[in-house]
């Protein structure tokens, strides 16, 4: 995995939110971080923006969700990259990225993180973890 961008590096937008652990919260946390992208002149990034926070909220429910805890997604903008943040709970239960066959229905949202992002990567937190990921932005 790769380091996360410089954080030196000044943020021109940042939002922070938390779901509960429910199913329905992907869809939430889906449709207002592809709304930002929009918002903050990244339109063009928005529909895999919408894919790739789907899919990491997705696995923090799946494999991070603790009951009570929420889980919370970090976008940031800055000149260079759209940051897209998820943390969990569960840092003892790191994201790997498997081959599951063509028959089974599930298990690719990490190749999908990886093919659609330009890097990626987990910082384990004292409670829980971060997976992140980066787009580069076109200029703003």
């Amino acid at each position: 995995m790769l380091a996360p961008h410089d954080p030196a590096q000044a943020v021109l937008h940042e939002d922070v939110r938390t779901y509960p652990p429910r199913p329905e919260s992907i869809a939430l946390a889906r449709n207002r971080a592809a709304r930002l992208a929009g918002d903050w002149g990244q339109g063009e990034l928005a529909e895999g923006v919408r894919l790739l926070v789907s899919e990491l909220v997705t696995n923090a429910l799946v494999h991070g969700r603790v009951r009570g805890r929420l889980v919370r997604v970090r976008l940031t903008l800055t000149a260079d990259v759209l940051r897209i943040a998820v943390t969990d709970a569960r840092g003892e239960r790191l994201p790997c990225v498997g081959d599951p066959g063509p028959r089974v229905p599930h298990g690719r949202g990490l190749r999908l993180v990886g093919a659609f992002s330009d890097r990626w990567g987990v910082r384990v937190l004292g409670v829980g973890k971060t997976v992140w990921c980066e787009l580069a932005v076109g200029g703003i």
